[in-house]
């Protein structure tokens, strides 16, 4: 099984917020392929594309405590960590840019500072869609909990279409040549 995770924070008040890019992705591949969301035995939602073993899922820890989730579907679905997929807000990187790593640190992000901590490895892949504008970046726990302004939402909904593409690519040609393509 191949598991596509989106970090966010689930409610009403962060579904618009640049922290919730993970969330966003999950919810395009999950229009796509006509599948929804059901409640998990943990704090998470997932949806499974049985035909091709794949499950999408939001965790709904909140950002900042999402390894507890993680951790949870990993025991519950016994997935190895190469096939961990975690798709997370980049504030370090522009909006427009699209990161695909097979293992790495945690880049100062809370939410995959939580995964790394409880999963006790950073061996496992990740996709970094940047959010980065001309707006004030700093302090960032402020900036990735705003709504992007209108003249970068297009732009950023065009990202989340083109990381559900890579998402789609890593499943029918794998991460190495799915980075090469879109890593820039």
């Amino acid at each position: 099984m191949i598991v596509f995770i989106g970090l966010g924070n689930p409610g009403n008040e962060y579904a618009d917020t640049k922290h919730n890019v993970g969330f966003w992705v999950v919810d395009e591949l999950a229009r796509r392929w006509k599948i929804g969301y059901k409640p998990g035995k943990g704090q998470y939602l997932y949806s499974e594309k049985l035909q091709e073993d794949v499950l999408l899922v939001k965790t709904t820890t909140g950002m900042n405590v999402s390894g507890i989730a993680v951790k949870d579907i990993i025991k519950h679905w016994n997935v190895s960590l190469e096939n961990l997929y975690i798709i997370v807000d980049d504030v370090d990187l522009p909006l427009g840019k699209l990161r695909i790593r097979p293992k790495g640190g945690d880049g100062c992000h809370r939410g995959m500072e939580s995964v790394i901590y409880h999963l006790g490895s950073t061996r496992f892949p990740r996709l970094r869609y940047g959010i980065a504008t001309e707006d004030k970046l700093r302090p960032a726990e402020k900036y990735v909990l705003k709504s992007f302004r209108k003249k970068d939402q297009v732009l950023a909904d065009e990202m989340v279409v083109r990381t559900a593409d890579a998402v789609e690519s890593i499943l029918h040609i794998g991460i190495s040549e799915t980075m090469n393509k879109y890593n820039s």
